[in-house]
Formats: structure tokens, C-alpha cells, sequence
């Protein structure tokens, strides 16, 4: 979502600022701008890509050694330059157009809840708003407080602010400082040589500096061209520790594929052997946290064999993953599993059980949804938690006491697609260590299981080899505006999934049921006009399957079957068929959900659509 990147040096700040940027698109965005200190505060705001920023600044020779950026992805306000970040307060009684130089800029990932009331006082005070945004509240708060000494002022205010913040400051009157505070939102310091940095994401500092520190919750930073503190919630100065991360720009070179999203597509056979490499057994030991700093997290032997019930708690396409997994805890496992939408989860009363493992399941370890349902999971007295995220450095690994960390690399594209695959894997390898650690994985299952999972690279190539047939697909849904995804058990999840990919980045409007509740509702909208995928393995539900697929034909409605090889469903008229190369089994939701996301991104080629980078979307939801 929301990217900050800020710096404070004795060199020409500006191209580090704009790369950062550039390196934290993918998360999406729809405004950007950049703030310096050049003499007084000088900005430069848009509404398009970084690539007109950067534009912009070179018009308008903006260079300093003290700085702040940022990508918005609007919540208050509508997406427009005086909407977009950075923000600037000239004082009291002075309106934007002021002769009088703008005395604070500010920069803020996050949603303050107290905007409205705090906006009225400040209104009170003679403060002229010049934006809809609640970041624009902090900007004067700040200056309200400000009397000297920035770093006093921003303790002073972030005191009054009720909600989630990651914000960065520069101030006219101390031209070689910034100044940091979070709260609910991601944000770390990078440490130079002479120079330091502000960012929501080490990977905007990738090139500049690999020495990071993580700041956590309720602390200020202070920085300076050659010096930085830390002062912690309690007020008190801290000492956070400095980890070497090396951050990959997200700037990856497309090569043959016309999209990142292609791309990625394409990248899961190797994230997925990633993901494994290693695994030469099903051991709990896999999923051994780093724990706080650094340090062991402790026996995820002892933990697996203590819990009685699973609660998964994960938000959007990693609530997909989670549902999947359920099936496979509860046949597998035989662990009774629930899976929360973490952003209902953490608003509802729900009876708690300490003996509970409580799994989140997060692509960047920022949700903010998630990070707060693991939150209110803790405050209900459930201290027994894991994690499956992609980035090993992100706040979730670093609060959850175990974890399994994927390895699918840089996901650029907003619409996920090897970070889901990849998810999947891990919760299966999850499943099959507390299976163990239950004594209810024999030596047989497991070593079929083990080479079942090391043949998914070989069996996801032979899927992709599928993309000529889904194009010749992809082309009749082009010409749609709704479709239907059906699928049963297992498989459920994945037409789910398929939905959203096709929702997301095609704007077609798309849902999906397990097959079975057809006749209770979802039927009365078949006719030729409304698409129908269907997942369609050789499973114990399949003789089922058949009969809602005839249900559908009935009504004149037209099918496109993803089949194993063996089911038996023959192309006919209203009645569209992609063989499968395999039948997989248990493993067989990584396979059949690749055609779907291919179906999407060809889909949405053909409508003309902005692949990478859907309209009001984001890549990293780090606000409510």
C-alpha cells in the first residue's frame, strides 16, 4: 500500500528519494510526490506514475540533502494532487497559497480515527486545511506543538493521535533532520555511511544501504546525516538492533513476458522447489521461529503436540489458502481447524482456547487486518502462534513464536499468484508436521507425501504447458461481464480464488460456490450470457460434480471444465474441456488453481486492462 522513503545527508537526496519510490510500486498506488529541503520546504506532487514525478523534479531542478516521499493509496480524500503526500503546514491563519514558507512537512502510511476532532481544534487555532486527508491533521498538530525542537513536537503529537501511523517529518527551521514515529504501520531505518534513511520497506532502500533496523511499536527516530536515536514508548532512548537484509529491488527485468504477472505465473515451479528445498522430512522442528532479535523461537515439537485446535486468521487470497488448508488439517491431521477473515476476527466476540495454535498467513508479514487479529488472538490468552509468510524480516515473523517462511521471492505484480502456490505448500508441509508430532503420520504416507511434493515443479510445468488452450478461453470471457466458478471440497477454495483473480484484474464481475448450493440460489443466474468454471478433479465428489454440471447445461448455460484426465467429462455443445496432465490427489488445489489464474490474466489482456497494477488496489494492505 502506502510506500515512505525519507533521508537525511550531505548529499543530493532527490534520485534516492525517486527510486525508492520507484521500487515500492508495485504495492500500488495513485499519487506520489516528493518533499526537500532546499533553502525552505519545495515539493512535488502528481497523480501519475514515479516516472512523471521523476520528470517533474528534473523540470524543476528540485535537489537537497534532507528529504521525504511517498506513495498514496487514497482512503481520505479522492485521489488528487492536493490529496497527495507530502503534506505542509505554513501555520496558523496561513492558507496554501501563503507567502509564508511552509513550515513542517510530513509524509504518513495509515489511518488516523480522531481526524475529525482533532481537525475542528486545529480549525479552532486558525489552521487552514487544504486537503480531505486525515495526514494533513498530523502536518499541523505538529506544527501547533512545534517550538524548536521537531523531535519534541512530534512526541508531543502522535501523543493525541488515535489509530495507525508510520510517518516521516522534515521541518524548515532544522534543515538536516527527519524525524520518525510508528504506530499500527511498518516502518524501519536504514543506517549509512554519513547518511540515514526512513522507509516502510527495507526494500526501497535496497542499493542505498543492507543495515537495517526495525523500529517497533510506539517508537520515534531521530536522524540525522551522521547520527540516529531511538526513543521507545515509555520515552525512554532504546537501542534496536542493526540486521544486514538483502533487500531486492522489486525493479526485476520482465524478459520474455509481457507482465509481471505473467512472469510470476510462470515462476512457480521454481518457487515452489524453493519453498522445499531442504525438506528432506516431515519434521515440526521446519517451523522453529526466529523468535524476537534474531534469537530461536522455541520447539515447535513441544507447541504441536500441546495445541488441540487450529484458528487460521489471513485476509483476501491468503484467506483462500487458509480455507484449503483446512480441508487438508482436518482429513490429514485430524485437527479441528477454523479460518477467520482476520479483519471480522479481531471485531467479534469468539470464545478463545488457550490450547489453540493460532496460524496467520500473510504475503509481506505488513497486513494490517492480520497483524491486529494475531494481536487480539494474544489479548484473548492464545500464546501458541505461527506464521506463513514470504518475508522473513517482516513484523509477523517477528511476533508470531513459530514460522514457516516461503520462498517465492518478489511478487510485483498487485494480484497474487506464486505467493498463494507457495502458501499452499507450506501449510501442506504444516499439516503433515502436526500430523507427525500427533503420531498420526505413518512412515508410508509420509515418504509418498515427500515425493508427491518434490514432483509439484514437474507437474506445475506440465500445467503451464496449458496456456494456448486457456487463451482460446480467455477470449469468450473477454466479451463477458459476469462469470461463475464452481468447485466441491477441496477444491472450493480454488474456484474461490479463481473468482478473485478474474475479479481483480479483468473488472469482471465474477463468484463462486461450492457446486452443491447451486439450486439454493446461484442457478436462477445461468443462461448462455454467464460463463460457468468448474474444477473438476477425479475426486470422491466427482460423480456429484457431474450432476451440477448438468444442472447447469439444462439451463442453457455454458461450462468450462478444468478435468482430470480421467473423469470422463467429453467436450460438447455449451461444454468447454481442459484435460489436466495429472491427477494429484491431496496436492492436486496447486495444480488445478494455476489454469484459473492464467484464464484471468489472459482475460483481462484482452479487455486492455492495467495488469500489474488494478484500478483501487494495493499490493500490501498496511491500513484498515
Amino acid at each position: 500500500m502506502c510506500g515512505i522513503v525519507g533521508a537525511a545527508s550531505h548529499r543530493d537526496i532527490v534520485p534516492v528519494l525517486v527510486q525508492g519510490l520507484q521500487r515500492l510500486e508495485y504495492r500500488g498506488y495513485d499519487s506520489c510526490g516528493v518533499a526537500v529541503h532546499a533553502g525552505g520546504l519545495t515539493r512535488a506532487r502528481t497523480t501519475s506514475r514515479v516516472a512523471d514525478l521523476l520528470a517533474q523534479v528534473r523540470d524543476d531542478h528540485l535537489q537537497g540533502q534532507t528529504g521525504i516521499a511517498h506513495t498514496r493509496w487514497a482512503t481520505h480524500g479522492a485521489p488528487a494532487v492536493h490529496n497527495a503526500h507530502p503534506h505542509f503546514s505554513h501555520g496558523p491563519g496561513e492558507g496554501p497559497d501563503s507567502a509564508r514558507p511552509a513550515r513542517v512537512a510530513l509524509v504518513h502510511n495509515g489511518i488516523i480515527e480522531n481526524h475529525e476532532a482533532l481537525r475542528a481544534a486545529l480549525q479552532a487555532k486558525g489552521y487552514v486545511f487544504a486537503s480531505q486527508t486525515d495526514t494533513e491533521v498530523i502536518a499541523h498538530l505538529i506544527d501547533s506543538h512545534y517550538d524548536g525542537d521537531l523531535f519534541e513536537a512530534v512526541k508531543a503529537a502522535v501523543a493525541q493521535l488515535h489509530g495507525a501511523y508510520a510517518i516521516a517529518v522534515i521541518c524548515r527551521d532544522e534543515p538536516h533532520r527527519v524525524v520518525g514515529a510508528r504506530a499500527g504501520s511498518p516502518l524501519v531505518l536504514g543506517v549509512g555511511e554519513g547518511e540515514n534513511f526512513l522507509a516502510s520497506d527495507a526494500m526501497a532502500l535496497a542499493g542505498v544501504t543492507d543495515q537495517i533496523v526495525y523500529l517497533e511499536e510506539g517508537d520515534l527516530v531521530d536522524l540525522q546525516p551522521g547520527k540516529h536515536w531511538i526513543v521507545g514508548p515509555d520515552g525512554r532512548p532504546v537501542q534496536r538492533k542493526v540486521r544486514t537484509v538483502q533487500a531486492h529491488s522489486g525493479a526485476a527485468e520482465l524478459g520474455p513476458y509481457r507482465h509481471y504477472m505473467q512472469k510470476e505465473i510462470f515462476e512457480q515451479p521454481r518457487a515452489i522447489a524453493d519453498t522445499l528445498e531442504g525438506v528432506e522430512g516431515i519434521v515440526p522442528e521446519l517451523f522453529d521461529g526466529i523468535g524476537q532479535d534474531g534469537q530461536p523461537g522455541g520447539s515447535a515439537h513441544r507447541v504441536f503436540q500441546a495445541i488441540d485446535k487450529v484458528l487460521i486468521l489471513a485476509c483476501g487470497t491468503s484467506y483462500y489458502s487458509g480455507c484449503a488448508a483446512k480441508y487438508w488439517l482436518e482429513s490429514i491431521a485430524k485437527i479441528p481447524t477454523q479460518v477467520e477473515i482476520a479483519s471480522e476476527y479481531r471485531y467479534r466476540e469468539s470464545v478463545p482456547d488457550p490450547k489453540t495454535l493460532v496460524v496467520t498467513i500473510t504475503q509481506s508479514g505488513e497486513t494490517a487486518d492480520t497483524l491486529a487479529a494475531l494481536k487480539h488472538a494474544r489479548g484473548l490468552g492464545m500464546e501458541q502462534t505461527l506464521t506463513i509468510c514470504n518475508v522473513a524480516t517482516s513484523a509477523m515473523v517477528r511476533e508470531c513464536k513459530l514460522a514457516y517462511i516461503t520462498r517465492a521471492g518478489v511478487e510485483i505484480g498487485v494480484a497474487s499468484t506464486k505467493a498463494f502456490t507457495t502458501q499452499l505448500a507450506g501449510l501442506f508441509l504444516l499439516t503433515l508436521a502436526l500430523a507427525q508430532a500427533k503420531g498420526r503420520l505413518n512412515e508410508a504416507d509420509e515418504a509418498r507425501y515427500l515425493k508427491e511434493m518434490r514432483h509439484l515443479p514437474v507437474a506445475l510445468q506440465s500445467v503451464l504447458a496449458l496456456e494456448p488452450q486457456i487463451i482460446g478461453w480467455a477470449e469468450d470471457f473477454a466479451r463477458k461481464e459476469n462469470a461463475l466458478f464452481l468447485g466441491r471440497g477441496l477444491h472450493y477454495p480454488i474456484a474461490l480464488e479463481g473468482a478473485l483473480k478474474l475479479k481483480e484484474i479483468s473488472y469482471i464481475h465474477a463468484e463462486a460456490y461450492p457446486a452443491g448450493e447451486l439450486k439454493h440460489g446461484p442457478l436462477a443466474l445461468v443462461t448462455s450470457e454467464m460463463p460457468v468454471v468448474t474444477v473438476a478433479p477425479n475426486d470422491a465428489l466427482l460423480e456429484k460434480l457431474k450432476s451440477n454440471l448438468q444442472e447447469v447445461r439444462a439451463r442453457g448455460g455454458v461450462l468450462y471444465v478444468l478435468a482430470d484426465g480421467d473423469t470422463r467429462i467429453e467436450r460438447g455443445e455449451g461444454l468447454h474441456v481442459i484435460r489436466m496432465p495429472e491427477h494429484y490427489g491431496q496436492l492436486s488445489p496447486l495444480l488445478h488453481v494455476v489454469p484459473l489464474q492464467l484464464l484471468a490474466y489472459h482475460t483481462a489482456v484482452a479487455r486492455g486492462t492495467d495488469v500489474d497494477k488494478p484500478r483501487n488496489l494495493a499490493k500490501s494492505v498496511t491500513v484498515e
